[in-house]
């Protein structure tokens, strides 16, 4: 496949474009929305021995959301793992002891372009109030849960399903 041709239809938070590209002959079409990379990271406190993920409300799905932490890749040659680091103090208020990689992947890759770099972190140290940044606009509670009892959540966010099946299979070998 060779892309021929990409318009922009809209500019905003995120932006969509439309695609030409050439398959076997043939153009064809796509609109593509084209969004910043993000990190997220299963974190757990080692002293509480209790993962902490967030809630707050979405947009998209019209109610509150169970998530992991996460955040867009938005600063000019932030290395993932530093906005990590970063999101986890902004938005549960811990620093991080330890932080391993698990994956780098897709959220929907046959419509948008993010990627989403996951990681484990292991946090002892709340070194702030956490919440998010008022000047994004965010209001996020967090929320503790045993191994057992995050096993249990029902969970509808795509990258917080990938990190506590991670966390099963893991746990599992």
């Amino acid at each position: 496949m060779t892309i021929k041709d990409r318009k922009t239809l809209f500019k905003g938070f995120f932006s969509v474009e439309k695609v030409t590209a050439e398959q076997n002959g043939e153009l064809i079409e796509r609109d593509i929305v084209i969004n910043k990379d993000a990190v997220a990271a299963l974190v757990f406190d080692t002293v509480k021995q209790e993962y902490i993920l967030t809630e707050q409300f979405r947009m998209p799905a019209q109610k509150n959301m169970l998530e992991i932490v996460a955040g867009l890749l938005d600063k000019e040659g932030e290395k993932p793992e530093t906005c990590i680091e970063r999101e986890i103090e902004e938005e549960i208020g811990y620093a991080v002891d330890k932080l391993e990689f698990i994956q780098a992947f897709y959220s929907t890759p046959g419509s948008y372009s993010e990627k989403i770099w996951l990681y484990y972190a292991e946090v002892s140290r709340k070194i702030g109030k956490g919440g998010g940044l008022a000047e994004e606009h965010e209001e996020i509670k967090t929320v503790s849960f045993s191994r057992q009892k995050l096993l249990s959540q029902k969970i509808e966010d795509a990258k917080t399903l990938i990190a506590v099946l991670w966390l099963k299979a893991k746990s599992a070998n």
